[in-house]
């Protein structure tokens, strides 16, 4: 259990690296006091340009990559690798304290982003083949709607689904991490499907369809 608790605890810690924040504390800029005020990429895009998001982007998805492919196999000072200790459920544990460190950043007030690109970055490294149902789900939901927030929580939901859909034997524990990431993103996203219910959002890309809401 010591290396679970100290592998999470390291996951947290560099998750908590908010790219948007550390950027702009170098450029005197407080994200958090600018546009939507989220600590994230794409709030650092509308307000800050190209340069300054894809900054941003760099960092938050290599701290969601960095946890899961290199922590469950790293055998520390005085820490040994636990026998007991699943090292999928270490890789996906890992993964979603980098996501929550996003969020909730100890170095920042417990104020950060929505996990996105951070999320992007721990399945890209845990489970890559869902790179694709989450694509294509962002794209498909932002060519219909026009609204990036909604398009991730799209992606998000995708994932458990497509576990489920394939059939046949599948990892338990990867179900349980989609599902779990998929929910994280639905809540962090809260605020945005709210104002999409109450057509107060702001459409982002031009939809296919004529929706109402813009």
């Amino acid at each position: 259990m010591l290396e679970l608790g100290v592998k999470i605890f390291l996951s947290y810690l560099l998750g908590s690296v908010n790219g948007a924040l550390v950027i702009g504390y170098m450029r005197g800029v407080d994200i958090r006091q600018s546009g939507s005020g989220n600590a994230g990429g794409t709030n650092a895009l509308r307000t800050q340009g190209k340069a300054f998001a894809a900054g941003v982007m760099a960092i938050d998805v290599l701290k969601g990559v960095i946890p899961p492919l290199f922590l469950p196999l790293l055998v520390l000072p005085g820490v040994a690798l636990d026998d007991a200790i699943s090292r999928d459920w270490l890789t996906y544990s890992c993964g979603l304290a980098a996501i929550v460190g996003h969020c909730y950043p100890v170095w920042f007030g417990f104020k950060g982003g929505k996990g996105a690109a951070t999320a992007l970055g721990v399945v890209a490294a845990a489970a890559p083949v869902l790179l694709v149902p989450a694509f294509f789900a962002w794209v498909l939901t932002l060519k219909l709607f026009g609204f990036v927030g909604l398009a991730t929580i799209a992606a998000g939901l995708a994932m458990p689904l497509f576990v489920l859909v394939m059939g046949g034997p599948f990892s338990w524990p990867l179900f349980g991490f989609t599902l779990l990431l998929g929910n994280f993103v639905l809540y962090t996203h809260r605020s945005n499907v709210q104002r999409f219910l109450k057509r107060q959002a702001s459409v982002d890309v031009k939809p296919w369809i004529d929706t109402g809401r813009g």
